[in-house]
């Protein structure tokens, strides 16, 4: 089964955001790069022809999840 480029860009663009949420010192910025993995998910989820899939992951985990982590963020005092 031939992989496509297009899925491989997608492989590696979630790598790279997965590691960018954990290693990030600043919150509101690893926030927003899971936000970025959670979209480059819900692609692969449409991808796969799993249109539920991904319109929960893009609606869900990339909307208000982060929605409410930046709301959160928003609310605390920085030392």
């Amino acid at each position: 089964m031939p992989v496509s480029p297009a899925s491989v860009v997608l492989v590696v663009a979630a790598i790279v955001c997965a590691v960018m949420t954990v290693r990030l010192k600043d919150i509101l910025f690893a926030a927003i790069a899971l936000a970025v993995l959670s979209a480059v998910i819900a692609i692969m989820f449409f991808q796969l022809n799993s249109a539920y899939a991904g319109v929960f992951e893009l609606s869900i985990c990339a909307g208000l999840i982060t929605a409410l982590f930046v709301s959160v963020i928003s609310l605390t005092k920085r030392e």
